[in-house]
């Protein structure tokens, strides 16, 4: 049975959906949009398990746009302890499931956007810090943790592919990679907590043609875009995640 929404419930599902595939074909930040209205639509975890399906068509189309960009070696430094990430964010729903997480994904978002800051201030100063192996883990597993608890895992991710410098057609080809592998294989621990049923998946079904739409057009954006304002975009949209989800 489909929700019973208002027409402008309706109206904000279908933005919501169309910002998921403008945030997986160019702009991550975006995601704060979908965030924010679905936790409003479905409250509580109940959100996490109607988005993520959404999130891997998501994905998916984002694959096949810029499957040729994606490099793989950032895909396989952060996959390992995200996957690591998303058991301890199952762990952590399972125990604490009424506990309000967005206060501290977003203060943890905010203090990769400030390190990011402080590295284009001072780029000497962290000119070696984007390329460790303790920075992959810490952001992969970051990234694991926050994507199971409120599937908001762009921007840490997106803030960790603009540290080390990838230009935006691998920045996206490499994001649509690792999210459709780490979403794909969240499905198991969302359906065990019983967050996907037939009801959330036939409300993901109607909400396909509004995140295939977002995905063509964040690709004509993003093609437009000079490199410098994309990283200045993706920077500003996560500083305003961060704020947003401190404040939730």
């Amino acid at each position: 049975m489909l929700p019973q929404f208002s027409a402008m419930q309706w109206a904000l599902a279908f933005l919501a959906a169309a910002g998921i595939g403008i945030s997986k074909s160019g702009l991550p930040g975006v995601s704060l949009l979908h965030v924010v209205v679905f936790a409003q639509l479905f409250p509580g975890l109940a959100s996490t398990g109607v988005v993520l399906p959404m999130l891997i068509v998501g994905d998916v189309g984002a694959v096949l746009l810029f499957r040729r960009h994606a490099r793989w070696a950032h895909v396989f430094r952060t996959l390992p302890p995200a996957l690591i990430g998303v058991g301890v964010g199952w762990w952590l729903m399972g125990r604490y499931p009424d506990a309000r997480w967005n206060p501290v994904i977003g203060g943890i978002v905010l203090a990769l956007a400030l390190l990011q800051i402080g590295r284009n201030w001072r780029p000497a100063s962290f000119a070696t810090v984007p390329h460790t192996r303790m920075f992959a883990w810490t952001v992969g597993f970051v990234a694991g943790v926050v994507t199971m608890l409120a599937n908001a895992a762009g921007p840490v991710m997106a803030l960790y592919l603009m540290a080390v410098s990838l230009p935006k057609d691998a920045f996206v080809g490499t994001a649509a990679w690792f999210f459709l592998l780490i979403n794909v294989l969240k499905v198991p621990f969302s359906a065990q907590l019983g967050l996907i049923n037939a009801p959330s998946i036939a409300f993901n079904a109607l909400m396909v043609p509004a995140i295939a739409f977002g995905l063509f057009a964040g690709r004509a954006l993003v093609a437009r875009l000079p490199q410098r304002l994309f990283d200045t975009l993706v920077l500003a949209f996560a500083i305003l995640a961060a704020l947003k989800l401190s404040l939730a």
